[in-house]
């Protein structure tokens, strides 16, 4: 392993992606002289593979939680802008808006309670929720896990 090498490492280790053009200009060789250099390391064990990084508060896990929020908006905060922001939460799989005591139900996946915790006060501190009452799911109609389905 020379130089060379070691700065092919550099970049597949900040952009396992880069393509083989992209990382042979950044180090002065040709497309496919970088090519065999990065299969080398390959075959020689040095890079064993390349994996994707994933938001953990994004991203579905075997053992995230599913839950149902209800949701009661503070008198000043608007019904549209309350949509608006729920929209771009990941979390947030679905808001419905319901009759009864509370303006909208929400059905979220979180990583764990600590990614829960975070995405309830975000509903009061950003979205304007001003009371919450959270459900978690335990299991689906079929008796599997909500994980397992």
């Amino acid at each position: 392993m020379d130089g060379i090498d070691e700065q092919i490492i550099g970049i597949l280790r900040t952009d396992g992606r880069a393509s083989f053009s992209a990382v042979g200009r950044q180090v002065g060789l040709s497309t496919a002289a970088t090519a065999a250099r990065v299969r080398r390391l390959e075959n020689d064990g040095v890079i064993l593979g390349y994996q994707a990084v994933l938001d953990a508060d994004i991203a579905e896990t075997p053992n995230g939680l599913e839950a149902f929020i209800d949701v009661r908006l503070s008198q000043d905060r608007d019904s549209e802008a309350f949509l608006t922001w729920s929209a771009t939460v990941p979390q947030i799989r679905d808001a419905v808006h319901v009759t009864g005591p509370y303006d909208y139900l929400l059905h979220v996946r979180v990583k764990d309670t600590a990614a829960l915790n975070r995405l309830l006060r975000a509903l009061k501190a950003e979205a304007g929720a001003a009371q919450t009452q959270t459900r978690l799911a335990l299991r689906a109609i079929d008796g599997t896990a909500p994980h397992d389905r």
